[in-house]
């Protein structure tokens, strides 16, 4: 699918024990309401915080339907998701730990907080950028620049792509090559 973008709906899950309150699953309205709040587009972010995760799966078809219908692009979280096949034909993004057959218990514990997702700490209404390589957060105050950015990135790894195909092409031109440019020339500078 095509890389997706958009701010963070945060909240914190668990499947291994039933709710204090409530009995289904996609039962709190306090948490569709904060997601309907947030800058859209939105990309709700679950950390799972059972040990392990991913016991059951809160976010699935009927997360995708809401979600989607909310504004809501994509699913982040280091649980598990149900429903693949459904959830993918509404073209709805999942970035997931690993999947589930079942939402056991799964329920919504928190929401609004920061998150940690993979070592990768998330806070409501962060940017995010998404594609099949994982998931990264872009500091809003790069985020006007973006374009440039990328831009830049690009032109770098087709200069050193260029270089690294010419015939006379050996180690010590390499390492000639990164002093001329300095060390930011691999890097994003």
């Amino acid at each position: 699918m095509p890389p997706v973008l958009g701010y963070a709906a945060t909240a914190k899950m668990r499947a291994s024990m039933p709710p204090i309150r409530g009995r289904c699953y996609y039962e709190h309205p306090d948490w569709w309401r904060y997601v309907a709040k947030v800058p859209g587009p939105q990309v709700i972010v679950i950390q799972d915080c059972d040990d392990p995760p991913g016991v059951g799966a809160l976010f699935g078809e009927a997360y995708a339907r809401i979600g989607r219908a909310l504004g809501c692009v994509a699913c982040v979280t280091n649980g598990a998701v149900r429903d693949v096949p459904a959830v993918e034909a509404l073209e709805f993004r999942l970035f997931t730990g690993s999947v589930a057959v079942s939402h056991a218990y799964a329920h919504v514990v928190e929401f609004g907080g920061a998150v940690e997702i993979g070592g990768l700490k998330i806070c409501s209404g962060d940017l995010l950028h998404g594609d099949l390589h994982g998931v990264h957060l872009i500091p809003l105050e790069a985020a006007d620049r973006l374009i440039d950015l990328a831009q830049e990135a690009l032109e770098r790894d087709q200069d050193l792509a260029a270089f690294i195909g010419r015939r006379d092409f050996t180690a010590e031109a390499l390492a000639a090559k990164l002093e001329e440019k300095g060390n930011t020339y691999l890097c994003d500078g």
